[in-house]
């Protein structure tokens, strides 16, 4: 292990950042492969891989070098079902991967390099900590973590443990947002006063209400809760559906909000707001099972603009005909950005007017995503990544306080001197939650 890490300190994916602009075309991942040697091995272990997690390991094991050598899982069924779809990617390879259902052993196994945590929102912060204090470099999934205390636990167990960490924002290494980005950050807008992002989901709902019932056989339910309040196993609160519960997440505001608000806040520059307003719902699916809102509109106010985040489920037809976005509304034009590329529309009204035909997307951000975190990896260099947790924890954040304001009911006011809202009691209750079952989240 230690000679294993000591090579990886010492060798270089290639010079420089110049993999990254064209991570998804062969010819760049040709010339990464060329650079590689056998010794030149990067092992990962994926922690939580029915979804996300599974997609983070197609895409890192496209990447040359890179091998799966553990997974967890504390269903066995989808471990199963897992390693049927790795053999359809490599034929054989199952058989060479070890199977955990305790994410502690797998953090044990001194052969793996670095993780992947795709788990449930509510065990990516202790996860990750703990990945960090055994050695392991950390790819964590959005949102970072589920409060904000999680999210400053978080950065300081990066820095204490100096590990690279990169957060699953994998817009930020996708070449049309980074283009729009550096368009809204030319002035060619004018001045921005309002930038709007959204979220219109129609596929999107919560499960049925179902009595409770013993978990199926396979899944250690005890160990999906972890630090969660105890509660009896119910299959609309499993899985997928864990997203519309408070004591595991926090609906699409954390879900999609965290990849759309962080590029609003990109392109900004923006750090906290100073006030926040929510108002919303369950005004979609009133006898469906979820707590969090399948309505929700949000005001931020900053210095200088506002910013509104407006989500629905089972709707699609959102702002500009789009299922979701963000608008940087400027006095010369409001440009429009989402997963499928970018455009300026012209304020008609404007003595200097812009407009932008659309631009096409042009690669995969996840693919590339990869390429960066494995870069940062093999060079040592978390400077170089493109979400590090300290952008996945800020934009985190901010969508815990917008959820925030809706649980209380209230426009809330940030205290940027106390790190805290300026109510108290909000504080008390709201910036921290409760560890059970004889779980802690450590204080780094």
């Amino acid at each position: 292990m230690n000679t294993r890490r000591s090579f990886i300190k010492k060798t270089s994916l290639l010079a420089g950042g110049a993999l990254l602009g064209a991570a998804a075309n062969g010819p760049a991942l040709a010339l990464f492969k060329k650079g590689a040697v056998p010794s030149d091995q990067l092992n990962i272990g994926a922690i939580g891989i029915k979804g996300m997690g599974w997609s983070n390991v197609r895409a890192a094991v496209k990447v040359p070098g890179v091998n799966l050598v553990a997974v967890c899982d504390v269903d066995q069924n989808v471990i199963a079902q897992r390693m049927s779809d790795y053999d359809k990617i490599k034929v054989g390879a199952s058989s060479g991967v070890k199977k955990y259902d305790d994410y502690r052993r797998l953090l044990d196994d001194k052969d793996v390099d670095a993780v992947i945590i795709g788990t449930p929102d509510h065990w990516h912060a202790l996860q990750m900590i703990h990945a960090c204090e055994a050695g392991k470099d950390v790819y964590v999934e959005k949102p970072v973590g589920n409060s904000i205390v999680e999210c400053r636990r978080m950065v300081a167990a990066q820095k204490r443990y100096d590990r690279v960490v990169q957060a699953g924002q994998w817009q930020r290494s996708q070449k049309h947002f980074r283009d729009a980005v550096d368009f809204v950050q030319s002035g060619q807008l004018g001045n921005i006063r309002t930038v709007k992002v959204w979220c219109y989901q129609g596929w999107m709902k919560p499960g049925p209400v179902v009595p409770d019932s013993a978990p199926p056989k396979g899944v250690d339910y005890k160990q999906w809760l972890g630090p969660a309040p105890i509660r009896p196993f119910n299959e609309s609160r499993f899985h997928f559906n864990f997203r519309w519960f408070w004591d595991y997440a926090g609906g699409l505001m954390t879900d999609w909000g965290v990849h759309l608000i962080d590029y609003a806040l990109l392109g900004m520059k923006a750090e906290l707001p100073k006030s926040v307003a929510a108002l919303g719902g369950r005004f979609a699916y009133p006898d469906l099972y979820e707590e969090t809102p399948d309505t929700l509109t949000t005001l931020y106010e900053f210095d200088g603009f506002n910013m509104v985040w407006d989500s629905a489920m089972g709707i699609d037809n959102g702002s500009y005909g789009r299922d979701h976005g963000i608008a940087y509304i400027g006095n010369n034009g409001t440009l429009i950005l989402n997963r499928s590329g970018w455009e300026v529309i012209e304020e008609k009204q404007a003595k200097s007017k812009v407009s932008m035909p659309f631009v096409e997307r042009s690669d995969n951000g996840l693919d590339n995503h990869w390429v960066n975190f494995v870069e940062a990896v093999k060079r040592r260099k978390p400077e170089i990544l493109t979400c590090p947790i300290e952008a996945g924890a800020h934009v985190a954040t901010v969508s815990q306080m917008g959820n925030i304001s809706y649980r209380t009911g209230q426009k809330l006011t940030w205290s940027k001197e106390k790190g805290g809202f300026t109510d108290e009691g909000v504080n008390r209750k709201y910036l921290e939650k409760a560890y059970h079952n004889g779980y802690k989240l450590p204080k780094v």
